[in-house]
């Protein structure tokens, strides 16, 4: 398998020299992000106050740990690719991303899953000069554990926790006496009792040998109370306090019901008593048609400060409308309140607040890529590597990517968007409510079906595609379109237009958001964009309509439709 020289190296090889751009490839002479949100203006920082969400855009099920005066978070990347980032903070406010746990192509194949199958929930801990990520691999191998001495990497394979099999979201936890324990969600005892019928477990785990042993035993059967049917008790992470250990998981499915609730015990093992005041966390029961509505909260992660403050990293969303969203599931900040011996995220009734009284700590450094609020973020292709941030569509079989000349180059194949398998394509999240991907591509197709341009994608069946091709010899701007698995793999045309000049004259692409709205433009010379078509239904990218848990990215895609040339 290729090594992902573009994306930050081989593991252990010498940083790549640029690489000539390969014959017929498209080259894109640089790319621009910019976004902004409606709620920016309801939410000016001062030096005091932090932002929420910390992290906008497609950063799911934050866990988070403290070594030192260092904080490390981990998030879900299902079958986006390198998998599972890391990030870094001093103020637990300012992060920076510094590198991918998941981003060598063999550590785990993703094959043709969907993009939202892959790695779910990962967790990560540190222990006597080790960092610990488990998680589990869905569809692809079960549960894993993976180990580093640095958290930038490099990450070791997998090493597979065969014990928990038929179960997602292993965490580790180390207690005072050195002795580890995973805590994980699985099937219960029997046959479910209903439609989201779910239990937690734990068992012993041998750090040294990096296998679980001993007997599993039974935490949570279904949920805080099984007589209410609980559905989805998951995400489950312990820590100790006071002499308790607490155990704290998502519960209600991670749409609108979506909560966190805690059980606390005197034994690891149990028997865990639920917080009378549950849910400590939820949005499901606010008004739908309040301002800037965030819903959808939990998969909550809690870490002590070296002040002694406790504070959670959570899940929740920022829907345009209704239930729609296109930028996922994002990463939030707020502080855990302590009455009579437990937890409180939110209050009964309360908002998750736009911006909040910073940790008291100090403040970190700014993050070379912004993380939220208003920004634009632009690539110009100078370097020997990508940022992390930029990811692929599943694992890379080939070399068909390059940095070349102040320029990416992609190499065209036959592997379209909607083929469920690794096409040329690097993209980066959709950030924003309101959006703009831009870039300028240097293409002369071969032949009729040839194309590359820009992209916006939420999976393989949910996606537009903003191109550059060729139409009875001449070339052409065009749009396609997938809205679900009934349209072709390759999408439907929707809009088209000539290109005048030179076949090798650059081509400038623009996609914009709008919420639910998407507009798309292009230009043949600086400042003169045409628009293609404008107001497309851009639900169609939503978790709602699309599915799955993943959002919607901005991409640079190359496709080979027509028979390759002599040579």
């Amino acid at each position: 398998m290729a090594c992902l020289l573009l994306l930050g190296g081989c593991v252990g090889s010498p940083r790549p020299a640029a690489v000539s751009a390969p014959t017929g490839a498209a080259e894109f002479d640089w790319f621009l992000y910019e976004g902004n949100d409606p709620q920016d203006a309801a939410s000016l920082v001062t030096a005091d106050r932090y932002r929420n969400p910390i992290l906008q855009g497609f950063y799911p099920d934050p866990s988070t740990t403290r070594v030192g005066d260092d904080y490390y978070l981990v998030g879900s990347t299902f079958s986006w690719f390198p998998g599972i980032p890391i990030f870094h903070s001093r103020d637990l406010v300012r992060w920076t991303q510094i590198g991918n746990a998941i981003d060598r192509p063999e550590q785990l194949d993703f094959g043709t899953l969907g993009m939202s199958r892959g790695v779910f929930a990962p967790d990560i801990s540190n222990h006597a000069d080790t960092f610990y990520i488990v998680n589990t691999c869905v569809d692809c191998g079960g549960n894993f554990v993976i180990t580093a001495g640095d958290p930038a990497g490099p990450w070791s394979d997998p090493i597979w926790l065969r014990d928990l099999e038929g179960g997602i979201d292993p965490s580790l936890f180390f207690d005072d006496d050195g002795s580890a324990w995973i805590v994980n969600n699985g099937p219960p005892v029997g046959a479910p009792l209903y439609e989201g019928h779910r239990a937690l477990w734990i068992q012993r785990f041998d750090p040294v040998a990096r296998r679980t042993f001993g007997p599993r035993t039974l935490l949570v059967n279904g949920g805080v109370d099984l007589a209410r049917k609980p559905v989805w008790i998951e995400g489950p992470h312990i820590f100790r306090k006071d002499g308790f250990y607490y155990l704290t998981a998502a519960e209600g499915g991670t749409e609108v019901n979506h909560s966190q609730v805690v059980l606390r015990s005197r034994s690891v093992t149990g028997p865990y008593e639920p917080y009378a005041g549950n849910p400590i966390l939820t949005q499901r029961d606010l008004p739908a048609d309040r301002p800037n509505p965030i819903t959808s909260a939990g998969h909550a992660d809690f870490v002590e400060t070296q002040t002694g403050e406790w504070w959670a990293t959570f899940l929740a969303v920022r829907p345009y409308q209704g239930d729609f969203y296109n930028t996922g599931r994002e990463t939030f900040l707020l502080p855990v309140s302590w009455q009579n011996g437990w937890p409180r995220i939110t209050a009964p009734g309360a908002p998750i607040p736009l911006t909040h009284p910073r940790p008291d700590l100090p403040i970190g450094a700014s993050a070379p890529v912004p993380t939220n609020g208003a920004f634009s973020v632009r690539e110009d292709f100078d370097g020997t590597a990508l940022p992390p941030t930029w990811l692929m569509m599943r694992n890379p079989r080939q070399r068909w990517y390059a940095l070349a000349n102040g320029r990416l180059s992609l190499q065209p194949r036959a592997v379209s968007l909607g083929d469920f398998g690794n096409p040329s394509l690097l993209g980066r999240r959709q950030q924003h409510l309101n959006a703009t991907a831009s870039t300028s591509v240097r293409f002369a197709p071969h032949g009729e079906g040839d194309e590359a341009g820009l992209v916006a994608l939420q999976n393989d069946e949910y996606w537009f595609f903003l191109s550059v091709s060729q139409r009875d010899g001449h070339r052409i701007v065009k749009l396609e379109r997938r809205a679900g698995p009934s349209d072709p793999a390759g999408g439907v045309e929707i809009a088209a237009a000539p290109l005048p000049g030179n076949a090798e004259a650059p081509v400038s692409l623009r996609i914009r958001a709008r919420g639910g709205s998407y507009d798309f433009f292009y230009a043949t010379r600086d400042g003169a964009w045409q628009a293609l078509r404008q107001g497309e239904d851009g639900k169609i990218l939503s978790t709602r309509i699309a599915g799955g848990f993943v959002g919607s990215f901005f991409g640079l895609h190359a496709y080979r439709g027509s028979s390759p040339p002599n040579r």
